[in-house]
């Protein structure tokens, strides 16, 4: 039982990583257009440009994400040989893994990963109060 919550709870976890990664992609994209200055902020566009790169690498160097790693082994430890966890967490783990080649996703990465960076070209952060 409890191995399965850990599980699901991991899945929550990537699922709000993977939110993150994207919404705050668009978030700047949007925020510069609309003038929101928060979009502009160092810490926030230097946290989002890391968490991605993370995953450009990963799929990179051919390594599996350690939170996908990590939910294996909690269904593992929990009997699971096949997704069971409850609606909201099997909607969350759908909505992010789908059956396609590797290099699919190696390629998606990278372009948005080469978005994020285009994002710090383009809307550049404050790195000053004031600017």
């Amino acid at each position: 039982m409890i191995y399965r919550f850990l599980a699901d709870i991991t899945v929550a976890v990537h699922f709000g990583y993977v939110t993150f990664v994207v919404l705050g992609a668009v978030a700047t994209l949007i925020g510069a257009m609309r003038g929101w200055h928060w979009v502009r902020n160092r810490w926030f566009r230097g946290i989002h440009l890391a968490m991605i790169l993370v995953v450009v690498l990963e799929a990179w160097v051919g390594v599996t994400c350690p939170l996908t790693t990590l939910e294996q082994d909690f269904r593992s430890a929990a009997g699971e040989q096949t997704y069971q966890g409850d609606f909201i967490a099997n909607w969350m783990h759908e909505a992010m893994f789908f059956e396609l080649d590797p290099w699919v996703f190696t390629v998606g990465y990278t372009l948005f990963g080469a978005l994020v960076v285009a994002n710090l070209v383009f809307v550049p952060p404050r790195w000053r109060k004031g600017k």
